[in-house]
């Protein structure tokens, strides 16, 4: 057997993606241009198993009673030890490495690395995504933005302090590379306008996440470290960290495919 053919189906994806950017190129970039080497909209990010999931962990899930979550929930390598949240809480099927954890877990070893693995390759694909249309946007504040489909990239942390809406097409796709942390202030809203769907929102966050109290967020995060939701936070897409997810009575939905 040739080693392509050993690769899982998420590497193959992203391996005929990055054969794909060889052969475009890359372009020349532009504070806050548009570049014409890459499609509009750009393809979103290919989430493999962890799209399976609303909330997944490797290192474990904290959880202020009650929160609700409509979607699966999984961590690993952590024990599921680590995974605190209750059966009543979720939605869906909670997933862990061994028996332990809430009374309902299902284990599945092979499932969760898997999916930890496709996890990971989307965090490389996000951030790996070139020819961004806007560099620095706002110096990191885009609070009170609207903002149209496309590539956003950061060097900077991204603060929402007021909502921001962002707005097109069902087919629009946005994605948004951030290389320090990502903080929304309490009660204020990312909004989805004109047809934007949760599925084509990736936050790719090289830092933490905070989401702050009774704030409500849209699209799925991939981070690096921590994603915490402070106390009755709401999310229409996934929680997907490289470290811990805590939870403080908050309401976690899985985007509808």
């Amino acid at each position: 057997m040739s080693s392509f053919t050993q690769l899982s189906s998420s590497r193959k994806r992203l391996l005929g993606a990055l054969l794909v950017v060889g052969i475009i190129g890359v372009g020349s970039i532009g504070v806050g241009g548009a570049i014409a080497s890459e499609p509009a909209p750009r393809a979103a990010v290919d989430l493999g198993e962890a799209g399976t999931f609303a909330i997944l962990s490797k290192s474990g899930i904290t959880d202020v009673y009650a929160s609700a979550i409509s979607g699966n929930v999984g961590a690993s390598p952590i024990t599921g030890a680590a995974i605190h949240v209750t059966c009543p809480e979720v939605d869906g099927t909670i997933y862990s490495v061994d028996a332990e954890g809430p009374s309902c877990i299902v284990t599945d070893d092979t499932y969760l690395t898997e999916a930890v693995s496709d996890l990971e390759i989307a965090y490389t694909d996000a951030a790996g995504r070139t020819t961004p249309d806007f560099i620095n946007l706002g110096a990191g504040e885009i609070g009170g933005l609207t903002l149209t489909q496309g590539l956003y990239k950061w060097g900077t942390d991204v603060n929402i302090s007021t909502d921001v809406t962002l707005t097109g097409t069902a087919d629009d796709v946005f994605i948004f590379q951030i290389s320090k942390d990502l903080e929304q202030a309490s009660a204020q809203n990312v909004i989805l306008a004109g047809g934007v769907q949760a599925k084509n929102v990736f936050w790719q966050v090289a830092g933490s996440v905070a989401i702050g109290t009774t704030a409500h967020f849209e699209g799925t995060i991939l981070s690096q470290t921590m994603i915490a939701m402070k106390t009755g936070a709401t999310i229409n897409g996934r929680l997907l960290a490289q470290t811990a997810v805590t939870l403080q009575s908050n309401t976690v939905t899985a985007p509808v495919e």
